[in-house]
């Protein structure tokens, strides 16, 4: 129930940037007014311009700029995502336990299994919303920077490489590859998961698709950001969460408490054998 709550915000989060994409279409200058357009998209627009610049008015290099910028910023909220996912996934036993021993439907039942599931949270350091808050985060820049490259002439009719910025990719180049590092920064970060999640496994094909779906359709721009950003993602995991370690030290956990209990039950079988003459 809980993954599936999680999934169901995931999706309804990025639903709702996909709508609010498309609201304000009036140029954005320094006459605009509202908290939205003066200090969020104004800025944005600015800031990206300003980058620009110092790369000879490439506007594709200002965005790739900005976008590592805003991953730099966000990266020890990232991380720490990865973290609670990562307990998430360790406490999952003892969490199926709790379920099992409270699977009474009637309210005091369930009063007590919430009340064990928060101590349990609790004890394990682990935020159940944590996994949600880096996406929450992210669309308001997501629908700020869409608006920036629409809403702003420089950025709206700026090039890079064979793309025009405020066009779709005509050759659809971006938004495949932003799409399959989409799905390997949802891979790797399963691959760590002591247990499978439903929900992680759905939203791993759901979310290349919708990136697939919104880089086809939606400006380059937007595809250019997701492809930096999602290529900063597997590198960040590769460096700060690398699944391939963890699974090794975590074989290793598992060979060391094998050879444990074999040793015991060699101690244990000589007394058998006495018992037995």
């Amino acid at each position: 129930m809980k993954n599936r709550k999680r999934l169901l915000l995931l999706l309804g989060t990025v639903l709702l940037a996909v709508v609010l994409v498309g609201c304000g279409t009036a140029p954005i200058n320094a006459d605009s007014t509202g908290f939205w357009d003066r200090y969020i998209v104004l800025n944005f627009s600015r800031v990206i311009i300003w980058l620009s610049d110092l790369f000879s008015g490439s506007y594709g290099l200002g965005i790739i700029v900005f976008t590592l910028l805003i991953r730099v910023v966000l990266l020890p909220l990232m991380h720490g995502q990865t973290k609670s996912t990562r307990k998430m996934s360790e406490i999952q036993p003892r969490l199926k336990a709790l379920q099992a021993k409270y699977s009474s439907k009637d309210a005091e039942t369930q009063g007590k299994l919430k009340e064990e599931t928060s101590k349990l949270y609790s004890e394990a350091g682990v935020n159940p919303a944590a996994g949600c808050l880096p996406l929450v985060i992210q669309m308001p820049l997501l629908m700020g920077l869409y608006q920036a490259i629409s809403r702003t002439e420089q950025l709206r009719s700026g090039s890079f490489l064979w793309l025009n910025l405020g066009k779709p990719d005509p050759i659809f180049i971006l938004p495949i590859v932003a799409a399959v590092l989409t799905y390997a920064t949802t891979k790797l970060s399963t691959m760590s998961q002591a247990e499978s999640n439903p929900a992680m496994s759905s939203m791993m094909y759901m979310m290349p698709a919708l990136i697939l779906f919104m880089g086809i359709t939606l400006p380059s721009a937007l595809s250019l950001y997701w492809v930096v950003g999602n290529a900063f993602s597997v590198g960040q995991t590769l460096l700060l969460n690398n699944p391939f370690k963890i699974i090794k030290e975590r074989e290793g956990k598992l060979q060391v408490e094998r050879d444990r209990q074999r040793t015991l039950e060699k101690a244990l079988n000589p007394k058998k054998k006495k018992k037995k003459k």
